[in-house]
């Protein structure tokens, strides 16, 4: 081989391996995103990757007078709460059903006791899977294209980085090539769509 053909390959890979460093340093944050979200709604059936449940008891000063819609607006006003009742109803003398966005108070006017129970937000996961899922939309999915075409460049670029026998055209290949046989495996193997 040539001393300029071979001067040129080298430039190209190291230009190879700049730009394949920087793409995969500006993949870092996304991929973390999709990484853990993903380990979290594939297990959706264990847990709701999004929400934890929630269910405490609180005891107000009793009796708790007034109108439903007095007794309500006391116990929003005593536990801290600035929403506005989707849904506010009355079982019977002992409770009172107070129905919010995420979870309904079950207050008993008499005691004073107000049982909550609902569902409250896992930070992190909850925005994560919003992304995953790409809840987002329209602008969101701009970016997790762009996202997936770096994946791309990430990939086929590191096919080319290494010469020789742990290359491309020895170990690579064979590595690769089973990458590629897992998911066509688990497909025929599984039944298929």
């Amino acid at each position: 081989m040539r001393e300029s053909t071979r001067r040129r390959r080298a430039t190209l890979r190291s230009w190879l391996r700049a730009v394949h460093r920087d793409v995969g340093y500006l993949a870092v944050g996304f991929t973390v995103i999709y990484a853990i979200s993903g380990l979290a709604v594939n297990h959706v059936a264990d847990w709701d990757p999004s929400f934890h449940q929630i269910q405490r008891t609180h005891r107000l000063p009793a009796p708790i007078a007034g109108s439903d819609e007095g007794v309500s607006t006391a116990v929003l006003r005593a536990l801290d709460i600035d929403e506005r009742p989707r849904e506010l109803y009355r079982v019977n003398e002992q409770r009172l059903e107070i129905v919010l966005d995420t979870r309904t108070l079950h207050v008993n006017p008499v005691t004073g006791v107000v049982e909550e129970e609902g569902q409250e937000p896992r930070f992190f996961l909850r925005i994560a899977n919003w992304l995953h899922l790409n809840r987002g939309k329209k602008a969101w999915t701009y970016l997790a294209d762009a996202y997936a075409v770096f994946l791309l460049f990430l990939a086929i670029s590191g096919l080319f980085m290494i010469p020789g026998r742990k290359g491309l055209f020895g170990r690579g290949a064979v590595l690769a090539g089973l990458g590629a046989l897992v998911p066509v495996l688990y497909v025929v193997l599984s039944g298929g769509p």
